[in-house]
């Protein structure tokens, strides 16, 4: 049984050229802060004069991207791995 709420970390995500806060819940679910902020209007038009001025495409891929993925099967595979070895 998972003895936590939630984990958070913050990563430097590639896509929006920035950190972004990754959190992941004890039921499984995760969720970017990232997502939210970068879906806006207004911040779209600032990521893409940023895009034109590094030359490379600046775009959050969404919830389902591989960082907030990844990050969220590691926290699981480490929760896993210490039950297991707890004899859970």
């Amino acid at each position: 049984m998972v003895n936590w709420q939630v984990t958070a970390a913050t990563i430097y995500c590639g896509a929006v050229d920035n950190e972004v806060t990754i959190m992941v819940y004890k039921d499984g679910s995760v969720k970017c802060v990232g997502h939210r902020e970068y879906a806006g209007p207004e911040i779209q038009k600032q990521m893409k004069k940023k895009s034109l001025r590094l030359k490379k495409e600046l775009r959050c891929t969404g919830p389902d991207c591989e960082l907030v993925t990844g990050y969220r099967d590691k926290v699981l595979r480490e929760e896993s791995e210490q039950a297991e070895s707890a004899g859970l």
